[in-house]
């Protein structure tokens, strides 16, 4: 029987279930289930529906079981990464204390100064190295009424625990918390009694290809699985797997992996903590194998998304194919704003958002949907290009070739923008970069791949088979300080 790996893939928008195994032609995926997610407002505040998530993790899993067993293959393990940041308060008896709030929710407004005023702001970058953001961790855990006697588990490691008993918490998505030391990758244990927050809050941390645990007998018999079956800590944080899987041929690469946000930088070997990357508001967090992501969050394909919602709740359901093709045909100089801004953050009304940004800009506000299109994808690929700029200024790091991995892979219009932009030449590819990496580290956890020297054995089976669109710039000046 063949090793196949079942990697739990959620995002911000929807999950799958993907079964991957490594053949000699490279790295084979296959969707086993799909299902949507999105935060709902429950109780007065936005949260995330983690039960029926878990429900859909189960009946993923009992069709990658089935799946599996009728190609003659048997699921070694399971990795799950999701998104960043939010997390479930778990108590003693494992009860959820309630659904967990999404980090678009806005009571974290009112905790920010109360944050600051404990612990400032130079302090904080100069131990975590994390980029502000309102909705990091730490201001999450402000913002609560009482954390006696509950553990907080990130949402990745509240999903293995249901699968398995065991808590713990993996270190790449440890490293967005706030409360991570950049330059030991352990908690920074002088940041928790500022903030009121007990020391053993968050479970001990594991590494990726760490194994959390094997799975619960009930969820054996739901799934169809043995009881020996590992959950594998892969990359639990969405980037740092989808980072893992980019198929890189030299160190001097920078990446964007564009979904819902985009996530644009670079990897280090060590942390960049001084003022200037600071105020520049650059992120150091984790990645696979100690490296560091030195990236800052931008704006995303959310605009996007939250527009063509919108659209399809006045009318018929919009052509993206046809609105981007129509996009593509407007000439460059149009309108554009600051993707970046906050006040993007929450969901409806977002065609009159970027119309009145606009406007304030000192633009003509666009006036039809392609033009609302071709507004976002402009203030994408600028973003896209100011952060690689002062992520190479900063970093002293070369870029010669930019990866875009994700769903955004997909969007020839926003590559050869970006490219544009840029000066550099962009490779899109794999889109499914995330359940890539995960299951890539599982693959290596399992004795499959090369353990070393760093990402070396994952970099070469990414590479293998990749399927990649190389988009060339249309001017070679914008990134010419970076090479």
């Amino acid at each position: 029987m063949g090793h196949v790996f079942a990697a739990v893939d959620i995002g911000a928008s929807s999950g799958r279930v993907i079964l991957g195994k490594l053949t000699d032609t490279g790295p084979e995926l296959v969707t086993v289930h799909r299902f949507p997610n999105g935060a709902q407002f429950l109780g007065g505040a936005l949260r995330w529906d983690v039960e029926a998530l878990f429900a859909e993790v189960v009946t993923g899993l009992a069709t990658a079981a089935d799946a599996a067993a009728r190609a003659g293959d048997t699921v070694t393990s399971i990795g799950i990464d999701t998104w960043a940041v939010d997390y479930g308060l778990v108590d003693d008896s494992g009860t959820l204390r309630h659904l967990p709030f999404s980090y678009r929710d806005a009571r974290t407004e009112a905790t920010i100064g109360v944050v600051h005023a404990a612990l400032p702001p130079e302090r904080l970058y100069a131990r975590t190295g994390l980029q502000f953001l309102p909705f990091n961790t730490l201001y999450q855990l402000a913002a609560e009424r009482s954390l006696a006697g509950v553990q907080a588990l990130l949402i990745p490691d509240l999903l293995a625990y249901r699968l398995t008993g065991t808590r713990c918490t993996e270190a790449t998505n440890a490293s967005t918390t706030g409360l991570l030391d950049a330059r030991t990758g352990t908690w920074a244990e002088d940041l928790f009694a500022p903030l009121g927050l007990a020391p053993d809050l968050f479970p001990p941390l594991v590494e990726p290809g760490a194994v959390v645990g094997r799975l619960l007998p009930a969820v054996a018999a739901a799934t169809g699985l043995p009881e020996s079956t590992a959950v594998v800590a892969v990359g639990s944080h969405d980037t740092a797997s989808a980072v893992a899987a980019v198929p890189a041929e030299s160190p001097h690469f920078a990446y964007i992996s564009s979904g819902t946000w985009s996530l644009v930088g670079v990897e280090l070997g060590a942390p960049i903590l001084t003022d200037e990357s600071r105020e520049a508001n650059f992120t150091n967090e984790r990645g696979v194998d100690g490296t560091i992501r030195y990236l800052r969050n931008t704006g995303g394909l959310w605009l996007l998304q939250e527009c063509l919602r919108e659209w399809s709740i006045e009318g018929p359901e919009p052509d993206l194919v046809g609105l981007l093709a129509a996009a593509a045909t407007l000439p460059a100089g149009g309108p554009t704003i600051d993707a970046d801004s906050n006040d993007f953050l929450a969901p409806d009304g977002m065609p009159g958002r970027i119309r009145r940004a606009a406007e304030a800009a000192g633009h003509a506000a666009p006036s039809s949907r392609e033009a609302v299109v071709r507004c976002i994808l402009d203030s994408l690929a600028d973003a896209y290009a100011r952060t690689l700029h002062d992520a190479a200024r900063l970093s002293g790091h070369r870029i010669d070739v930019i990866h875009v991995v994700g769903g955004g892979s997909q969007n020839a219009l926003l590559c050869q923008l970006t490219a544009d932009r840029t000066g550099l030449p962009v490779l899109a590819g794999p889109v499914e970069a995330t359940a890539l990496g995960n299951i890539l580290v599982q693959a290596r956890a399992a004795g499959l791949l090369a353990a070393g020297p760093g990402l070396a054995g994952i970099r070469e089976a990414a590479r293998a088979g990749a399927q990649t669109v190389r988009y060339e710039p249309a001017d070679h000046a914008a990134l010419s300080s970076a090479r």
